[in-house]
């Protein structure tokens, strides 16, 4: 199951009517392949840190490119680190190898922000298990989703403390992701995605506050 690969495929499917921030999608798309290398044993967690397997081919060439790109010395990067590293310019990258492997065609009359020109996912076997797991809620496809600004469930595994077992909100859709690994590269996920937002948030302020400047001259 390529987790990463199926959520660019949702993310473009909905960003022909709702804006998916590139920012946003690379740290949630590398975030899912840490989830797919641990699905293809060429990673574990230690606490926090990634620790790299032995490497072996995945069969995808971006997975791949994620495995042999992991640090091999200790003491190991951390999930936060590694989804800052990894994620800068992933979406594109993403939405790239979808169209060289013909997943993707490019349509007119559609606004897709995830990059200029206009691509959209075709009918297929890849698009359409991403769209079930989407569709049926599937609690680590959501959990990104939500991370990326694609949905609208509440992020499982972040900084908030389980409740005593007697219906938190969100429990059902998050319950398949109440391990500790998991928990550990959400939580990191959902500190990154508010580092980046702070980030905006303090450009935004520093762009006023130059503008009120020059307005004053």
């Amino acid at each position: 199951m390529n987790t990463a690969r199926d959520l660019a495929i949702v993310a473009l499917d909905l960003a022909q009517d709702h804006r998916v921030e590139q920012g946003e999608l690379s740290l949630a798309l590398a975030a899912a392949e840490v989830f797919d290398l641990l699905d293809a044993g060429a990673l574990t967690l230690a606490e926090d840190r990634i620790v790299p397997n032995a490497q072996a081919p995945t069969g995808d060439r971006l997975l791949d490119e994620a495995a042999s790109s992991l640090i091999r010395q200790e003491p190991y990067e951390s999930v936060e680190d590694w989804l800052w590293r990894r994620g800068r310019g992933l979406s594109a990258a993403y939405v790239e190898d979808l169209e060289q492997t013909g997943a993707t065609s490019r349509s007119r009359g559609f606004r897709l922000p995830l990059r200029a020109a206009r691509t959209v996912p075709v009918d297929s076997a890849a698009r359409q298990r991403a769209e079930e797991r989407w569709t049926s809620r599937e609690p680590l496809l959501t959990a990104l989703g939500a991370a990326a600004g694609v949905g609208t469930e509440p992020m499982a595994g972040g900084t908030e403390e389980p409740d005593d077992g007697e219906g938190s909100k969100g429990s059902e859709s998050t319950g398949a992701l109440a391990d500790d690994t998991s928990a550990t590269v959400l939580a990191a996920l959902g500190n990154a995605v508010m580092e980046l937002e702070a980030v905006r948030q303090r450009r935004a302020i520093e762009d006023a506050a130059f503008d009120n400047v020059w307005r004053g001259f």
